[in-house]
């Protein structure tokens, strides 16, 4: 790992991008990846990685398949901050996979965003109250909002077994921001235990570190279903109206 003064943390810690984009997205498309799909004229990994550029960013890496020919022939926003890895099988393979080639580069105490390649509508408002609430904190935090759905639990389908509160329940969302060093022991601590790790909060969880959630939107969305594109094309119009 790469110490200025291995005594001291950095005065001015930092702040990277880790975009994992190696995953097959299956529930989008058997052949389509989702984060090529096309929004006015870019990508969505080019929405995703301009809307993270609006932050102060040291650089980002992303994680990328082997086979992936198109991500590092893309019109990426700042493309002279941008790095490249080898993604993994899972997600969590691929953020590691990205931690440890930031590892080489920067602080441990330099701080790191994670953020899904397939969320291109997150606002500058959201990712600025995010990085000042790990800054003022210096913990790690996520966006998240309240569940205002109501739940129901179906253990075999389609008969439904109960209704869940939804009291004290979050959904989370990207980005997640995290120290470089712990959110890296982190991930190497919960996959040696084994545990199932959904998202970066869950193995900062696993080991005991304090996560904080900043109050997001509901039309930070992640790209899944083919019907999510048009929901995502028609929330980047409204936003970029809104401006």
């Amino acid at each position: 790992m790469n110490h200025n003064n291995p005594q001291q943390p950095p005065q001015h810690p930092k702040l990277w991008a880790i975009i994992p984009a190696a995953g097959s997205g299956s529930r989008f498309s058997k052949t389509e990846l989702k984060q090529y799909q096309t929004i006015q004229d870019q990508t969505v990994l080019e929405h995703s990685i301009a809307r993270l550029n609006h932050l102060p960013l040291a650089g980002y890496v992303l994680a990328i398949g082997q086979a992936d020919d198109v991500a590092q022939n893309l019109n990426l926003a700042q493309k002279e901050k941008a790095h490249f890895c080898l993604g993994g099988a899972e997600r969590v393979d691929s953020v590691l996979n990205a931690l440890g080639y930031l590892a080489e580069i920067a602080h441990e105490d330099d701080w790191v965003l994670v953020h899904d390649a397939a969320r291109p509508c997150v606002t500058t408002a959201c990712l600025e109250q995010l990085y000042k609430t790990a800054q003022d904190t210096g913990q790690s935090a996520i966006l998240a909002i309240p569940v205002r759905d109501t739940l129901k639990r179906v253990a075999r389908a389609p008969q439904i077994e109960k209704t869940v509160s939804r009291d004290h329940l979050w959904q989370a969302q990207t980005p997640q921001i995290a120290k470089l060093s712990v959110l890296k022991t982190a991930i190497e601590f919960a996959l040696e235990q084994q545990h199932i790790i959904t998202d970066e909060a869950s193995a900062l969880e696993a080991m005991g570190y304090a996560v904080n959630v900043v109050q997001g939107r509901s039309d930070n969305i992640k790209i899944t279903y083919p019907d999510d594109l048009e929901l995502a094309r028609l929330i980047l119009s409204a936003q970029q109206q809104a401006l």
